[in-house]
């Protein structure tokens, strides 16, 4: 690592720190407020430019920071796929923007902004220290994004559970940062899995921290309930959030340790079972959502588990593939879904019917994300899920089947999400479309200018990213990413899973999907979450409340008590206000004595002869005078 000022590191340093900075001119300076937009969509423009230029030049800098570790950034061949996507995203993300967002612009971009340079400063992070001022400001910052509209107590409400939830995930990487220290492996992220001795069993200790933070980020089992939650922001935050940050810097994680969770004996087989159950969970949450964004919440949490299944079984490439085309695919729904949102003023799939004849460009986008999600050929998230199966099969027979059925949910919720927008309405949905009864929101009617752009670069990338799974890209991939020589999945795997996406998918249109409750209430996990995190926390929170309250209490107790003595303090304040007088009329008398004093001291001798007389004149007075009255 250096600190040397080459073009590279400082395209690098800028990456992080020109979105941030430009955040906090947005908040503070007033004048460029009303060009919010315009600013944050330029210098997240700039950004993107400076992320591709670092993905090939792959700089590292760095600064002492604490003793025993620097702030060092750096960009490898793993890093060099994600933080452009991070980039691209984000400026797609404000560009919808522009277009949705029409309260408190310089707010929202800034903290846009903001998270984005936090997501940047993850991906790019060599160090703990470094890693942890990006994931601390990456969480703070989506609670105010979740909450954005902060006068609507039910969502400043779900951003508190969010953060929250993955709060409490977090504190894992504090413990792996202090294992990490006492085994003596030191704080950069590559030499966690170095520790050997008596530091071996610390080890352990740091890869439990590293997996229950990345869980908790990536919204796996038991934490996924905060990604409901974080529905209710913006669509663009949405559409970040849960494609090319914060979720996605969980599973990125995971794979950035892949060393360190190989260097023990148990940590591979629960990470990559932690996947492949949460994939299952939460498909079998999303077929039965009745809500679009609701479902494309919970299969955000199912397609990062196929990122933490490579993760488990040592396929990098695999999972680096499957993060990148996911983050494309998520984030061009979610902003289809906000497009809808907008125009409709629902996000209710009843209220979603036939709308893609209606908004024919969004319509279409939408169908092809929706079908790379499914999973069905030659679209980007068949090859890179079937490339991490690979990976599974080659590790574990029933991971691999499980990891089908996931496969089979995704296309399954994906399928829901086609037959809904494109079936023609009855004449009675059709009257109800077109009512404000299904509204949640006052909807405009319209799919602005602003909302289409974004949409077309993230269907091409719906539908091209997959080839990083596929030969001979899939090798190229894996060479950069120190992944080995993995060969992706077979053709006979191809096929397997294509076949059972189609078939699936022509399930659906036939006979529709289950929606049971307590799959539709995702699992029970909402109760969980406030029983194990969120309520304990705010129990805490109003006790020291209660404790300074009374505090408060006993000040102002004393203060009144004081209060009640403050005749007897002005009496003590008037008398030693009098004594002080009195010592100085003192004083002055006896200058004025001294003065007198003075006067007959002239230093002349026939003076002082003479006052010699005097004084014995007096002094034969005083001693005739009592003679004389006699």
């Amino acid at each position: 690592m250096t600190a040397t000022s080459t073009p590279a590191s400082v395209a690098l340093w800028l990456i992080v720190v020109l979105p941030a900075m430009t955040a906090g001119l947005l908040t503070v300076v007033p004048a460029l407020r009303r060009a919010a937009a315009s600013i944050a969509m330029s210098v997240s423009a700039v950004t993107t430019a400076l992320s591709f230029f670092v993905a090939i030049t792959r700089p590292e800098v760095s600064f002492p920071f604490i003793a025993g570790s620097d702030f060092a950034l750096g960009v490898d061949g793993l890093s060099a796929f994600v933080v452009p996507t991070i980039a691209v995203v984000t400026l797609l993300a404000l560009v919808f923007a522009a277009g949705d967002v029409r309260e408190d612009r310089a707010r929202f971009n800034s903290l846009m902004l903001l998270f984005s340079a936090a997501a940047l400063l993850t991906a790019t992070a060599l160090t703990l220290p470094t890693l942890l001022t990006g994931w601390e400001v990456m969480g703070a910052t989506s609670y105010a994004l979740i909450g954005f509209w902060w006068w609507e107590q039910h969502r400043v409400s779900a951003g508190l559970t969010a953060f929250l939830t993955t709060r409490a995930g977090d504190l894992g990487l504090y413990l792996a940062a202090g294992a990490a220290l006492a085994a003596g492996s030191g704080l950069t992220i590559s030499n966690l899995a170095t520790a050997s001795g008596d530091g071996a069993g610390w080890r352990d200790v740091i890869a439990a921290g590293v997996l229950i933070a990345a869980l908790g980020k990536a919204a796996q089992l038991p934490f996924s309930f905060w990604l409901s939650r974080a529905m209710e922001g913006p669509s663009p935050v949405s559409a970040l959030l849960h494609s090319a940050a914060m979720v996605a810097m969980g599973g990125y994680l995971l794979l950035r340790v892949v060393p360190l969770l190989d260097a023990t004996s148990w940590a591979p087989t629960v990470t990559a079972w932690m996947g492949v159950l949460t994939a299952l969970g939460l498909g079998v949450v999303a077929v039965a959502q009745t809500d679009l964004k609701q479902l494309l919440a919970a299969s955000t949490g199912a397609q990062l588990g196929f990122v933490v299944l490579a993760a488990g079984v040592g396929s990098v490439s695999g999972g680096t593939a499957q993060l990148v085309a996911h983050a494309a695919t998520k984030a061009l729904l979610f902003l289809a879904a906000g497009a809808w949102l907008t125009a409709l003023g629902t996000k209710d799939l009843d209220g979603l019917v036939g709308v893609a004849r209606r908004f024919p460009l969004v319509g279409c986008c939408a169908t092809v994300g929706a079908a790379a999600l499914a999973g069905f050929p030659p679209l980007s998230l068949w090859a890179t899920k079937d490339a991490v199966l690979a990976a599974a099969l080659r590790t574990s027979a029933p991971l691999y089947v499980a990891g089908l059925a996931a496969a089979a949910l995704s296309a399954a919720y994906a399928a829901k999400i086609l037959v809904v927008i494109w079936r023609r309405p009855s004449e009675l949905e059709a009257a109800g479309a077109h009512s404000h009864l299904n509204e949640e929101e006052r909807g405009t009617g319209e799919v602005n200018r602003w909302q289409q752009i974004p949409l077309v670069p993230l269907a091409v990338g719906a539908v091209l990213l997959g080839a990083l799974a596929l030969s001979p890209f899939a090798a190229e991939v894996a060479h950069a990413v120190g992944g080995g020589a993995e060969s992706g999945a077979s053709a006979v795997e191809l096929t397997l899973s294509g076949v059972i996406a189609v078939v699936v998918g022509l399930s659906v249109w036939r006979w529709g999907t289950p929606s049971p409750s307590w799959a539709t209430g995702w699992l029970g996990l909402e109760h969980l979450a406030h029983w194990a995190v969120v309520d304990p926390t705010l129990v805490l929170a109003r006790g020291l409340d209660k404790v300074d309250r009374r505090l408060d209490r006993g000040v102002w107790q004393m203060a009144d008590t004081v209060g009640g003595s403050r005749g007897l303090g002005a009496v003590a304040a008037r008398l030693d206000q009098g004594l002080d007088s009195a010592v100085h009329h003192l004083a002055g008398r006896v200058r004025q004595l001294g003065n007198l004093a003075r006067r007959p001291q002239t230093g002349q001798l026939h003076q002082y002869y003479l006052q010699s007389v005097a004084v014995l004149a007096a002094l034969l007075l005083l001693l005739l005078l009592p003679l004389i009255w006699r």
